[in-house]
């Protein structure tokens, strides 16, 4: 594992730490914290959410963190509240493992510049 790697997987564990503190409860993987996401940004609160909602959340989520390196621009909400994002920037091909360190490294940022949660790796 290259030196950038660790360094991403221990501000992820970080995270993880925090938001269980946070929370009350370790999210499993990177789909329960952008279940998170997707929920604070849709700004309903707490509720039960069926499987299309929870996909679309998961959606919501992936949009509004990659928006903060200018892939995703919010276009607006529809009469429901939900967000509704464009695509403005095409997004690399990657092959799993990279789109998923693209991802992680963009929910640290989110939780970072949006949540105020400071995260701070160790050389």
């Amino acid at each position: 594992m290259i030196k950038k790697d660790l360094t991403l997987e221990k501000s992820w564990q970080q995270l993880l730490n925090a938001l269980e503190e946070l929370i009350g409860k370790r999210p499993n993987d990177l789909n329960a914290v952008l279940f998170l996401i997707g929920v604070q940004e849709l700004g309903k609160g707490k509720k039960v959410f069926s499987k299309e909602e929870k996909q679309d959340l998961l959606h919501i989520a992936i949009c509004k963190v990659l928006s903060l390196s200018g892939f995703y621009q919010l276009e607006g909400l529809d009469e429901e509240g939900w967000p509704h994002w464009k695509l403005v920037k095409k997004l690399p091909h990657f092959d799993l493992l990279e789109q998923e360190k693209l991802l992680k490294m963009h929910v640290i940022d989110y939780f970072e510049q949006e949540m105020n949660l400071q995260l701070q790796a160790e050389s």
